[in-house]
């Protein structure tokens, strides 16, 4: 019998396969399914690029291998977008490099600097991919708690100075998934010297960046002094742009960690289709009111949730960014037995807390990627199967 390999072994379902395996299921039982669990964007990729896309996919020139680290246009574009959104200045040439996503890049960091014995520093709850990327690299990961007394940011003050010395890496993620926490510029100074200070690597994941609600404006790390030390940052195509499925992003940051992670993905990729990253490169010009426009609609949705589960007696505080709200659970109910409730009385799919690490137990989470009428109707079908907070 063919056995597969041990890391394999340490690796949990990935939670969003499950997910989709659980709707297949209530599916198949004649269950009319309304999911609000996987985060991805109901509305089509902006026109723009779109447009873009139906140019360049006829171009020629872009039917060979692109670049390892992406298209000079590409890199030259998010570098200005840096410069306009964050008044930061990148190298195009040193301090850019072109993903296929965010989530490649975020699991290949790990085997550019972690070995045997080393330790990450990864939150809790948090994107899976931290920690089983972690474990890919042979690698162990250390939580860090997000609690709700916190603000959902994590404490390095509670970080053992034992595990801080071994440690590689430190993932952080704001705006937040799952949370929707948000983080000020005061926090990621603390963070910046807190890496510095043990000579860990700064890892940002900025898949949200964009989406935020009542004005709010989501800092870079890089507005920090200093930061560029130690510290590189993940973007995303995916959210901002609805453009999920195109798989495109960028990450920048040290000179130094940008080219070991380049070295890696030279010898297992060979980069994103010059043609998406010429519609990639639009995107970035982009008006921002039509970013604003997306955002306004993801906020009349965050209201429309908010409002309805208040009367069903959850206590909300309104959402400052991201398209998720991270819950607690009906009271003396585990998360699993909260989501099984919802799927099989209400016919609503949200992920447990607990699929996002041990700490994300006792909540559940629900992206707002269905319309206002359909979150509506979920909010009727809990109340008609009894289920409330208190």
């Amino acid at each position: 019998m063919v056995k597969v390999s041990e890391r394999l072994e340490k690796i949990p379902p990935y939670l969003f396969a499950e997910i989709d395996r659980k709707i297949a299921e209530a599916k198949a039982k004649g269950v009319d399914i309304i999911s609000l669990g996987i985060g991805d964007p109901d509305t089509p990729t902006l026109q723009p690029v779109v447009d873009e896309m139906h140019k360049a996919i006829d171009n020629p020139k872009n039917h060979d291998y692109p670049p390892y680290n992406g298209t000079e246009k590409f890199r030259n574009a998010a570098a200005k977008w840096m410069k306009k959104r964050f008044g930061v200045d990148m190298d195009a040439d040193s301090e850019i490099l072109a993903n296929i996503g965010s989530k490649e890049a975020i699991a290949h960091i790990f085997f550019a600097f972690v070995d045997e014995g080393d330790y990450t520093l990864v939150p809790d709850p948090g994107y899976p991919v931290y920690k089983n990327a972690t474990i890919f690299a042979g690698g162990t990961p250390y939580s860090m708690p997000l609690l709700e007394e916190n603000g959902f940011l994590p404490d390095f003050d509670k970080i053992p100075e034992d595990v801080a010395k071994k440690s590689k890496l430190m993932f952080l993620n704001y705006p937040n998934n799952p949370t929707g926490a948000i983080a000020n510029l005061d926090f990621f100074k603390k963070a910046v010297d807190f890496c510095k200070k043990y000579d860990i690597l700064l890892c940002h994941d900025m898949a949200y960046c964009e989406m935020t609600f009542d004005g709010y404006k989501a800092p870079s790390v890089f507005e920090v002094e200093g930061a560029k030390d130690i510290a590189i940052e993940f973007y995303s195509h995916s959210k901002s742009y609805n453009m999920t499925g195109w798989r495109v992003g960028f990450v920048c940051g040290n000179a130094k960690a940008v080219k070991a992670l380049g070295t890696i993905k030279n010898n297992i990729d060979s980069g994103t289709f010059k043609a998406i990253q010429d519609a990639a490169s639009v995107a970035f010009d982009i008006d921002q009111s039509t970013i604003d426009k997306l955002n306004k609609m993801y906020q009349e949705r965050r209201d429309a949730a908010e409002n309805g589960l208040k009367e069903l007696g959850w206590n909300i505080k309104p959402s400052k960014a991201t398209f998720y709200l991270w819950l607690p659970v009906t009271k003396g109910m585990t998360s699993e037995e909260f989501v099984t409730a919802m799927l099989e009385k209400a016919g609503v799919v949200v992920p447990p807390g607990n699929g996002y690490g041990k700490y994300g137990e006792g909540y559940f989470r629900i992206a707002l990627t269905k319309n206002v009428d359909t979150i509506k109707e979920c909010i009727n079908r809990m109340k008609k199967a009894g289920i409330r907070y208190n």
